[in-house]
């Protein structure tokens, strides 16, 4: 599997449509979306699912209004539950002649919800789409689809992987009943080329999916890790953070993992809405080619976090994206956009 700041041929999206995503707040949404559509089709192409074509009109009605660039753009229809492809979208590795291979994760909704059928094709509707080769992984032990999510999932391009123990590993929203530590490490393995997978604890506080690293710990070079690091010692994310702290610095340490880098993010004051605390992370941010998107919440942090991944990926231009309002979904940029290899030549 690539690293995200590796070239991209696409990003894939899909447009919001579900209101109990965001309850009460969906008119703003699709205006969120627009903008970010803007940013990354000034970098590379932009692929959209929208579930009909009603819904579709009114897409490229509001992308127009914010001056996406037409050619870089493409929509399709294709039903979805949600709009969370980093999830439910398959994940592009190349295989040894450098060809673009979708790794499709069998998707239940992260173990969670109850409508999840549609978000399960989007595999295949993506791979229609590309006419790329399209995987399914099974279980050896039982011969049953792995159930995967691409949220969950971090990669340096070089072998190295961070996932946390949260999301795979405790009696919470169980994925994969029965796989252990090396289990999963066998699958990584198999099917995305990692020779050693570092385990961090838990995830931040909010997070609907139990767990996922793109909220907490980022790649954003082959020796650099980006951490939130939640400082006030009375805030709940502190003593997870300092946990994962402690486990990167300790991986760096490993001759199999090599030194490491570990840059701390702050994290936004907490995101209140009708008294949920809400996964707000500058760590889910998203790499596109040439272009970093940043959630941002108006917070004094917002410039902390933008300068440092500024000064860390100076090849990129960084963005920020107001996520306030997005949030209420449980999710930002990350968790909204799946990237599609651009393949090897």
């Amino acid at each position: 599997m690539p690293a995200e700041w590796e070239r991209h041929r696409a990003t894939w999206m899909a447009w919001p449509h579900h209101e109990p995503d965001w309850p009460g707040k969906l008119g703003p949404i699709p205006w969120v979306y627009a903008e970010i559509a803007r940013v990354l089709a000034g970098h590379e192409r932009v692929e959209i699912l929208c579930p009909n074509a009603g819904v579709m009109e009114g897409a490229r009605a509001g992308l127009e209004a914010h001056g996406v660039r037409r050619d870089h753009l493409r929509l399709h229809v294709v039903p979805t539950d949600r709009v969370w492809l980093r999830d439910s979208a398959p994940t592009g590795v190349l295989d040894e002649h450098g060809e673009v291979v979708l790794v499709n994760w069998a998707f239940n909704g992260w173990a969670k919800y109850d409508n999840w059928q549609r978000d399960a094709q989007v595999g295949a509707a993506i791979a229609h789409f590309t006419g790329l080769r399209r995987e399914e992984p099974v279980r050896p032990d039982t011969g049953a689809r792995v159930v995967l999510e691409g949220g969950g999932i971090e990669v340096n391009g070089q072998g190295l992987m961070l996932v946390t123990e949260e999301w795979l590993l405790s009696d919470v929203q169980v994925r994969n009943p029965g796989f252990t530590r090396e289990d999963y490490e066998r699958v990584f393995a198999a099917w995305l080329g990692v020779r050693q997978t570092i385990w961090l604890g838990e995830g931040c506080v909010g997070d609907d999916t139990h767990g996922h690293i793109d909220d907490v710990a980022r790649f954003v070079s082959a020796d650099t890790v980006v951490l939130a690091v939640e400082a006030d010692p009375l805030d709940e994310n502190h003593a997870r953070s300092m946990d994962n702290v402690r486990r990167l610095e300790a991986a760096g340490r490993d001759p199999r993992v090599g030194p490491l880098r570990v840059a701390r993010l702050p994290f936004p004051r907490p995101v209140i809405m009708n008294g949920e605390r809400l996964p707000a992370s500058y760590a889910n941010f998203y790499i596109a080619n040439g272009v970093v998107l940043v959630p941002t919440f108006n917070d004094p942090n917002d410039r902390v976090a933008l300068n440092t991944l500024a000064e860390l990926m100076p090849s990129h231009t960084v963005v920020g994206i107001h996520a306030v309002d997005l949030v209420w979904g449980l999710g930002t940029i990350h968790c909204l956009t799946q990237q599609e290899p651009h393949k090897e030549h």
